[in-house]
């Protein structure tokens, strides 16, 4: 019987995602990927080289996945806060992302490191970027902020919602509710990237 590559590496990406998420790129252990793909480990290393191009090959993934689900593209009278409501609901149907996300940005974050897809993902985000840059042409969007800063504002706020639920918590004395989580993000977008009108 052949061997199907396509499925084991994906079922080798799938339990990293998993692996990652929880300890980060520097607790993940390889072997424990292995076992959660029901894989021997020495086709992590054919497939995907060593434990950094596994986790750049998951944040890869992760990311196209993010990017085909949630798109920005100019839409006239859409916002920002339309957006950022759909990446909120991304985030909560997939709460491992931000955590990559996270520990990407504390273990892997410096100036110094290349990052994971590094020139498709400064790409991508060079879209989004353009994409508010004619909303703020068109009037649609504050231009109190440069484009760059206020698509940084609006994914950090989206974020932090799942990547500091103890902050959450703590402010909402426990009584966090989805819809209402996610109508609050929506509203401050919308306020925060909409034009003063003169």
């Amino acid at each position: 019987m052949a061997w199907d590559t396509a499925r084991t590496q994906q079922l080798l990406l799938d339990a990293a995602v998993e692996e990652f998420a929880e300890f980060g790129p520097d607790g993940a252990r390889i072997a424990r990927v292995a076992t959660r793909a029901g894989v021997n480990k020495e086709r992590i290393y054919q497939y995907f080289g060593n434990k950094e191009q596994l986790f750049s090959a998951v944040l890869a993934s992760e990311l196209g996945k993010l990017a085909e689900a949630v798109p920005l593209v100019a839409v006239p009278g859409a916002g920002l806060g339309d957006f950022a409501g759909r990446v909120f609901d991304y985030h909560s149907a997939n709460p491992h992302f931000s955590r990559l996300l996270a520990w990407e940005g504390l273990q892997r974050g410096t100036e110094a490191e290349e990052l994971a897809a590094e020139p498709e993902r400064t790409a991508h985000y060079g879209e989004k970027v353009a994409a508010v840059t004619a909303a703020q042409k068109a009037g649609e969007l504050t231009e109190d902020v440069d484009p760059g800063r206020l698509m940084f504002a609006v994914i950090g706020l989206v974020n932090a919602w799942f990547t500091l639920p103890q902050m959450v918590r703590l402010l909402l004395s426990g009584a966090t509710d989805p819809a209402t989580d996610r109508e609050a993000v929506v509203t401050l977008v919308g306020r925060l990237t909409r034009p003063v009108a003169g």
